[in-house]
């Protein structure tokens, strides 16, 4: 399975898991029952949970918890009804340009990436 085949099924099960709407079965149906807040309070765990997987260079540690985070960001996707695709788009619309000039390009101030 190629790496936006895995991206698109998770996708696809977060879109099924949705549809159910059934938290009793779902731990997506329940984190999306309860709203943005929760769903965005989950993405920032998550974000310091990869923080502190790297700062302990804990490699095992920090693919699962870039896993979670993956995760939590595609149910805020999903929530969003962002699609993989636009994803997908805005990193191809990225390739070869350095993070300065593309943040400038939106006229955000930043150190660039």
């Amino acid at each position: 399975m190629t790496d936006s085949a895995a991206l698109d099924a998770l996708a696809e099960t977060i879109r099924q898991r949705l549809a159910s709407g059934d938290p009793d079965s779902s731990y997506v149906a329940r984190l999306h029952g309860k709203g943005l807040d929760a769903i965005l309070k989950k993405v920032g765990e998550e974000a310091a949970e990869v923080l502190i997987a790297a700062k302990n260079d804990d490699s095992v540690n920090l693919v699962h918890e870039l896993a979670d985070l993956w995760f939590h960001c595609a149910v805020l996707m999903a929530h969003a009804d962002i699609a993989p695709e636009q994803l997908y788009g805005e990193i191809a619309r990225r390739a070869g340009t350095s993070g300065i000039a593309e943040k400038a390009s939106r006229g955000t101030s930043s150190n660039g990436a």
